[in-house]
């Protein structure tokens, strides 16, 4: 490719990713504490699409990205009442609005990916998915120990900050009340090097006072 065109195709990259990220709605959380790269952070009740595939950490992701994508793109049916005659003929397709994380999480033999459903959402409103596979269910407000990193959506990543993180959480005093959870915020095309990857690990309550709250952005 000549110098021009990989300018220019680095270019629309940048402009889709902006404009991505300014469309993008983000799990909400107030930070409990800030200590380095590592917080402790109180999340909302979320609702979630989920899907449950098998594989490697790195390939579940992206075997299920596509499938929930399809969902909230459109593969789903909604059911209204109607006065009857005949016949009745009724086709519905219902976007749903793209979040952020894409979050992927042990589970037995499987890996739990998901996507959060938009604010305002519930599972009675959501249509339902075209796809059996993909489950709708609401996850309690929870306390989470997380950690932010950038790069590649790699196993050795992931190994090496979660590692880093449960070092955290040891040294804090905090208790492990659930499986890690791997947060990517970006698509799939996003260059590595621009990626926001995050781990989050469920944790009981601490007693140690917060330095400062705040919502997040």
């Amino acid at each position: 490719m000549h110098i021009l065109g990989r300018v220019l195709l680095s270019a629309a990259l940048a402009t889709s990713l902006i404009d991505h990220a300014m469309a993008v709605e983000e799990a909400k959380y107030t930070v409990v504490e800030r200590d380095g790269r590592f917080e402790l952070r109180d999340y909302a009740p979320q609702v979630l699409a989920e899907t449950l595939v098998d594989g490697s950490l790195e390939d579940a992701g992206n075997q299920a990205f596509g499938r929930l994508f399809r969902y909230i793109s459109g593969a789903n049916q909604t059911h209204a009442k109607l006065a009857m005659t005949a016949p009745v003929s009724q086709e519905s397709s219902v976007k749903i609005p793209m979040t952020a994380p894409v979050s992927q999480v042990a589970t037995g033999t499987h890996w739990a990916v998901s996507f959060m459903m938009p604010t305002g959402m519930t599972v009675e409103t959501l249509p339902t998915p075209n796809d059996p596979a993909i489950t709708l269910h609401v996850v309690p407000a929870r306390r989470m120990a997380a950690v932010r990193y950038s790069g590649t959506w790699s196993e050795r990543g992931y190994t090496r900050n979660q590692t880093a993180l449960e070092d955290w959480i040891t040294a804090k005093g905090l208790v492990v009340v659930g499986e890690p959870v791997w947060a990517r915020y970006n698509p799939p095309f996003t260059p590595w090097f621009w990626r926001r990857n995050e781990i989050l690990i469920p944790v009981g309550a601490t007693v140690v006072s917060p330095a400062f709250s705040r919502a997040s952005d």
